[in-house]
């Protein structure tokens, strides 16, 4: 079921857990800014989770200088939306201290990163 709009965004359901889910391989938010439109899609059809898939993201999102994944993940968090992220090596490289934020958001519910569709909406199907 399509979200009604240009970015490709997409309700989907697994285990009666619905959750937005970005276009696989397909680039639709060009900065941090952008992150209200997956805030937007899931307030108007009243979901708490997404499924991204890295090419959804800003290019500068795995760097963390850039600042792109604090915006992002912070603004998620405030509004209780849980982030589910594919993110295959052949997607990004992903650098020492990104690595390092991602271990220590396993420890909470709000953000993980998969590298299968299967494992990411799994995920997303908990609590």
């Amino acid at each position: 079921m399509s979200v009604g709009d240009a970015t490709g965004l997409t309700i989907s359901e697994e285990d009666s857990t619905r959750f937005i889910e970005g276009p696989p391989g397909r680039e639709f938010m060009r900065t941090a800014k952008d992150v209200d439109l997956i805030v937007e899609a899931c307030f108007s059809s009243h979901i708490n989770s997404a499924l991204l898939y890295a090419p959804n993201l800003p290019k500068k999102f795995f760097d963390l200088s850039s600042g792109d994944a604090g915006t992002i993940l912070q603004k998620l968090r405030n509004y209780r939306i849980r982030l589910a992220v594919v993110c295959t090596s052949d997607d990004t490289d992903l650098n020492n201290r990104f690595r390092e934020m991602t271990a220590e958001e396993k420890r909470g519910n709000h953000f993980q990163l998969f590298d299968s569709r299967e494992a990411a909406q799994e995920w997303l199907t908990k609590i």
